[in-house]
């Protein structure tokens, strides 16, 4: 969610001054409390897209396992700690200048992550039980003494192979004739086809089955040992006694997994609201990260036509070289247009990428890697690549003499 914000953020620069000065005042902020922006950084490494995992619950083509079940409810809990974190982490002192900053960020997380969430969890905890599948050794969620005919199909479905290995000896003990196997026949249970006999190594010869009238073979098996499957009389009892009990557990746990669903969705819009305000303090979190390791600085934002900076850097020219070498740039409304002029591979091009990219982040509401900056409210970046089209039948030349042309109109059209 974090991720997909802040890339919201960077393909929609804001002109609000107030939005982006309340973004800064929080990075502010921040960066005055390393252990609570630690302790939340911690904390937003569980929480995951809520809604997205909500809608594949109710889908009705996807199965939900029990790990969709425990990142669902950490997610649920990582949420509530943020705001355990705001009441434990925030001292006296960082309050009063969450109050002289004017940041409503402990109101915010109020409302936003509710006692809704605690009862969601409550629900969930109610009715799944993630460790049950381990447990168990196979797909089971539902906790017990929720349901009494899901608990009696449980206990009789794990109770199944001594039950099946006791009705294969009296089966075997009941055969007309002696079988001589190096294995011993198993009736066995193979989900949704039902209750069959196994016989290891080699398929019963006709002259036995002559004997065995009620014996019809199924279908055989190759792996380590080969292996044969028959229907019997006493196999077609166990299926109409105990049917394919494996597949009406699961379907009775998905009856109750629906109704779960059901109810959690009515608490979406709490949900959702909660997951926003955490994607949301994902990214002033990460965009105070990188101001702190970067020795980023706050830009001063104001309406006036005016972009001065002090020692600005390229942000990611200075991540690839040793040495980089900062530059100022003064453009006032005097000024408006300012030509730089030098031989090739001197840095005028990325003078002039450095200079956009520090306006860019300023109007994202991100520190800017200078010393110091003042940058005046801009609507618009333009960019002319110099690349050429291979279907154009204009020269390089008038590409760039249309691209300026674009700009000045555009700058006459706003700045008459």
């Amino acid at each position: 969610m974090g991720r997909r914000l802040l890339r919201a953020w960077f393909l929609r620069p804001i002109i609000d001054i107030d939005v982006i000065n309340n973004r800064l005042n929080t990075i502010s902020f921040f960066l005055c409390c390393e252990e609570v922006m630690s302790a939340l950084r911690e904390t937003l490494k569980s929480v995951r897209d809520v809604p997205h995992m909500l809608k594949k619950f109710n889908s009705p083509s996807s199965s939900c396992t029990s790990s969709d079940w425990h990142t669902f409810l950490k997610c649920i809990c990582s949420l509530l700690h943020i705001n355990k974190i705001f009441e434990v982490g925030i001292s006296e002192h960082l309050a009063n200048k969450l109050q002289h900053m004017s940041i409503d960020l402990v109101e915010k997380a109020n409302s936003s992550i509710t006692a809704e969430l605690d009862y969601v969890s409550n629900l969930v905890i109610g009715v799944i039980d993630v460790q049950r599948s381990k447990e168990k050794g196979y797909e089971t969620l539902v906790k017990e003494n929720l349901c009494d005919e899901l608990d009696e199909l449980r206990m009789v479905y794990e109770g199944l192979p001594d039950f099946l290995e006791q009705v294969s000896a009296n089966e075997n003990a009941s055969f007309p004739f002696s079988l001589e196997c190096r294995k011993a026949p198993l009736i066995v249970y193979v989900h949704q086809i039902g209750y069959l006999m196994c016989f290891f190594d080699e398929k019963i010869s006709e002259a036995l089955l002559i004997g065995l009238q009620d014996f019809e073979f199924a279908f055989s098996e190759d792996g380590e040992e080969r292996r044969f499957y028959y229907h019997t009389q006493k196999t077609r009892e166990l299926d109409n006694l105990l049917g394919d009990i494996y597949h009406k557990i699961l379907d009775m746990e998905r009856a109750i997994i629906r109704d779960l669903v059901c109810r959690v969705l009515q608490f979406l819009p709490q949900l959702t609201k909660a997951v926003n305000f955490a994607a949301e303090l994902d990214c002033i979190l990460s965009l105070a990260i990188v101001a702190r390791q970067n020795n980023y600085v706050r830009p001063i934002l104001t309406e006036d036509s005016i972009l001065e900076i002090r020692n600005g850097r390229h942000a990611l020219q200075e991540m690839t070289v040793d040495t980089f070498v900062p530059n100022d740039t003064k453009i006032r409304s005097a000024g408006r247009i300012n030509i730089i002029t030098g031989p090739n591979y001197s840095g005028k091009s990325i003078y002039i990428k450095q200079v956009a990219l520090v306006v860019f982040l300023a109007h994202i509401g991100s520190f800017v890697p200078a010393d110091s900056a003042v940058v005046g409210l801009t609507d618009r970046i333009f960019c002319a690549m110099g690349s050429k089209s291979m279907t154009t039948e204009q020269s390089t030349f008038m590409i760039d003499l249309h691209q300026v042309g674009t700009m000045l109109r555009y700058h006459i059209c706003i700045h008459p």
